[in-house]
């Protein structure tokens, strides 16, 4: 097992998914999981510690939890089938650990709640985790590093110096053409 952190959760441009980024605690791997907006919010808000007026189902599923005696151990990311994520939900209950079929996002909405660890099998993340290229990851760095107001990379705006200077400007403004 893995242990991993919320790194960020993600929007889609094209849908009303969001992408939960789960990041390996001692490497640079991510794991991308799709979950839904109302998951999204929920584990956002706790992150972000936003007051609620009223719980939210995952708030539920931490007080019936703990109202019956138990605590969340933990929650593992444990398959990917069909491109489709499973989850477990962990939890002791009178001295015995129970383990609860989940959604990995309500897991994590859990998870996030009850300040437990989350963790990813490691056949998931050998499958579908993701190692930034190094060039990337330097570059990243690189701009975390620059003071603001530092000069701009030419190379990264190459791209656009050539569009620019594709562009026939000789005609711009002669309305009478």
């Amino acid at each position: 097992m893995v242990e991993v952190i919320i790194d960020s959760i993600r929007v889609s441009l094209m849908s009303q998914h969001r992408i939960v980024v789960l990041k390996d605690i001692h490497t640079e791997r991510y794991l991308a999981i799709w979950i839904g907006p109302f998951e999204a919010e929920a584990i956002t808000q706790e992150l972000q510690e936003v007051p609620q007026q009223r719980p939210f189902t995952h708030d539920l599923i931490k007080s019936i939890i703990r109202e019956l005696g138990g605590r969340v151990v933990h929650v593992l990311i444990n398959d990917l089938r069909n491109e489709i994520y499973y989850a477990r939900l962990v939890v002791e209950i009178n001295g015995k650990q129970v383990e609860v079929d989940s959604r990995p996002s309500d897991a994590i909405a859990v998870a996030v709640r009850a300040k437990a660890p989350i963790f990813v099998a490691e056949h998931v993340f050998e499958r579908a985790g993701i190692k930034p290229d190094p060039d990337v990851e330097q570059e990243i760095a690189e701009e975390k590093a620059a003071p603001r107001g530092a000069e701009v990379d030419e190379r990264r705006l190459s791209a656009f110096a050539d569009f620019v200077n594709s562009l026939d400007l000789d005609d711009l403004g002669d309305e009478d053409k």
